[in-house]
């Protein structure tokens, strides 16, 4: 390794879980890659909740990982908690949860990076970008040293002109403790782009032995651990609990009588909130009528002694923050380790970028995480998967690396942002997913491993294991709807056992199996397969035709879902002469210059009439190009 290098082809700025994955898909796709950080010590940090996963970021955590991504595994390496959320619901929502040392997974993903051949990993500031006739050509740090590339991967996070607020207490700072980006986020406003300002914030650490967790519930977690990676074989770390309690009218009152210290509502803070994930200020205030509200204690590491107070987080004056900690039953003598604080920092309307997460204004340049105005470790991953591919595919002439939302999750949340941009956090949810039935936890490797190996993301024996799977589900599936199960005492007996209906005439195999009493492993008691499948294939047949209908539903919308996608636009489409299109719509058509009709059917304040009049604009564009 050159560490003197200072050409590469990508460099990737940010070393949090978007830049992390950004960086390694670079490389694996064969670039050199620069990744540079303010802190090595803090790489893949967890700022805020020590767990990965959750409802729908569980699904794009598999999806990372189906493309060969790093934050299943790490997950997997550090995890001390699993949670399957949603098992009483369908398998379309089932989302994984892991509570996690956040040490280990921070220093896991450090040792990954440093030993991935052609991927450098330096520690610097980037005060600013350098480029010439709209193509970006590298950086130059603090210290005026200059690097060169050929695509630049901008991932900051919370950095760029972050402001951390504790009460009427502000600090430059990226997180608490780190230094803010200030020279870059002026750049960025140099190249025009549009710009805002967002908040977010964390909830205060406590110190393990000054709380009385007997007076908490324990939190329930799975007994026995699935891994997040299709890849890891074992689990070997301890599993340890989180603890549920809850506030009272006092911790409430507290709040109220103490509002106008809190940065949030005191005016200090200007920046847009997360509506799903509010402070503990934003509950007081926007569900008066609540008299209690949920705090969860989860351990941060396996030999830590900080407790992460979930449900806490606000944004007052530590002397306040402590009233309103003792004031929770179990609290009364907690020690607060590290306050709660919110901290706000800038942000790109994602308006501006391609389907790729390039700029629009600017070639080479693309942007991933919470610059594009999304939060969480699980966007923020898969967004930089999404821009280290492209970053790749765009110095190697290939065709730009984007999935669409009948596709994965992550093509559900890249067309959200940069067809419908976001005024405020934007987080996954299942809901967004029209297709979820589809876009499922358990085959997330089996949608996404031909495109992985594709563009080299994956090797050929990950592909080849999918395709088995998907090959033992089709032969089993064909078998289970041709086998017709006749009446017998040992199969009534077997069916009462079940507590389900007996039958008196001949049944297809299929048809049992639709029934909400029977699986696929009990039925293999009548009737076994030809030959074993592998867990992860008697999944898909089961899934498969328990859902049959509604997943055949699916496929419907989805074939015309994709005759629009098919409609493309022109770049060079003057929405201008589209006669009976509003100037709204006019002026935020142009600005998204969406690539199909599809894509334009999505945008806010589109109508099927409008949809029309595009479709007949673009048809009597194509006419007079032929003519």
């Amino acid at each position: 390794m050159n560490f003197y290098k200072t050409s590469y082809d990508v460099i990737v700025i940010g070393a949090g879980h978007a830049g992390c994955e950004a960086a390694l898909a670079a490389t694996r796709m064969g670039c050199s890659t620069l990744l540079l950080t303010i802190d090595m010590d803090k790489i893949a940090a967890m700022p805020c909740s020590p767990s990965i996963g959750g409802m729908a970021k569980g699904q794009l955590v598999k999806e990372i990982d189906a493309l060969g991504g790093q934050m299943a595994k790490v997950s997997d390496w550090s995890a001390i908690q699993y949670r399957t959320l949603n098992t009483r619901k369908g398998p379309a929502v089932h989302s994984t949860r892991t509570q996690n040392d956040k040490s280990m997974y921070s220093r896991q993903m450090k040792t990954i990076l440093e030993n991935t051949p052609s991927l450098d990993l330096k520690q610097a500031m980037v005060e600013s970008l350098t480029m010439e006739n709209n193509q970006i050509t590298g950086i130059i740090d603090q210290t005026g040293f200059e690097y060169s590339a050929k695509a630049v991967v901008i991932a900051t996070g919370t950095f760029l002109r972050g402001t951390v607020h504790i009460g009427s207490t502000r600090i430059e700072a990226g997180r608490a403790g780190e230094f803010a980006s200030i020279g870059l986020a002026k750049d960025l406003a140099r190249i025009g782009l549009d710009m805002g300002r967002m908040k977010t914030g964390t909830p205060p650490r406590l110190h393990a032995d000054s709380i009385d967790f007997s007076q908490f519930n324990i939190h329930g977690a799975d007994t026995i651990a699935k891994p997040f990676s299709f890849s890891t074989k074992k689990i070997t770390n301890p599993m340890l609990p989180s603890f549920m309690g809850e506030t009272n009218p006092g911790t409430h009152e507290i709040i109220r009588k103490n509002l106008k210290f809190s940065a949030l509502y005191g005016g200090q803070i200007k920046g847009k909130s997360a509506r799903y994930c509010p402070s503990f200020e934003d509950k007081i205030v926007k569900f008066p009528d609540r008299e209690s509200h949920h705090v969860i204690l989860e351990y941060e590491g396996i030999d830590a002694k900080e407790i992460y107070a979930s449900g806490l987080g606000n944004s007052m004056p530590l002397e306040i923050q402590y009233q309103i900690v003792r004031s929770v039953k179990g609290l009364d003598q907690a020690q607060i380790m590290r306050p709660a604080y919110a901290i706000e920092y800038d942000y790109v309307n994602p308006l501006e970028l391609t389907p790729a997460l390039e700029v629009k204004k600017m070639k080479g340049l693309f942007l991933a995480g919470q610059i594009n105005g999304t939060s969480g470790y699980e966007e923020a991953g898969a967004q930089g998967l999404w821009a280290g591919v492209n970053a790749a595919c765009k110095i190697q002439k290939r065709k730009a690396f984007v999935l669409d939302r009948s596709q994965a999750y992550m093509g559900v949340m890249v067309d959200d942002l940069v067809t419908r941009g976001t005024r405020e956090p934007y987080r996954m949810f299942t809901s967004r997913a029209e297709y979820r039935l589809l876009l499922r936890e358990d085959n997330a490797d089996l949608r996404l491993a031909r495109m992985g190996y594709d563009y080299g993301l994956i090797n050929k024996e990950h592909l080849d294991f999918c395709r088995e799977i998907q090959r033992q589900a089709k032969d089993e599936i064909d078998r289970v709807k041709r086998t017709v199960i006749k009446p017998s005492e040992a199969v009534n007996t077997f069916l009462a056992d079940h507590k389900t209906n007996p039958i008196t005439n001949g049944v297809k195999l299929e048809q049992l199996l639709k029934r909400t009493e029977l699986t696929y492993g009990s039925l293999a008691q009548i009737s076994p397969p030809t030959d074993p499948l592998e867990a992860r294939s008697q999944t898909q047949v089961e899934i498969e035709i328990k859902y049959e209908g509604y997943i055949q539903r699916q496929l419907n919308e989805i074939k015309k879902f994709k005759d629009l996608e098919k409609i493309k636009i022109p770049d060079n489409f003057d929405y201008a002469n589209a006669h009976g299109l509003s100037n709204e719509l006019r002026e935020k058509l142009t600005h998204i210059r969406p690539l199909s009709l599809g894509q334009a059917s999505r945008t806010d304040g589109i109508t099927p009439a409008a949809i029309s009049v595009l479709m007949v604009a673009i048809s009597a564009g194509q006419k007079n190009k032929e003519a």
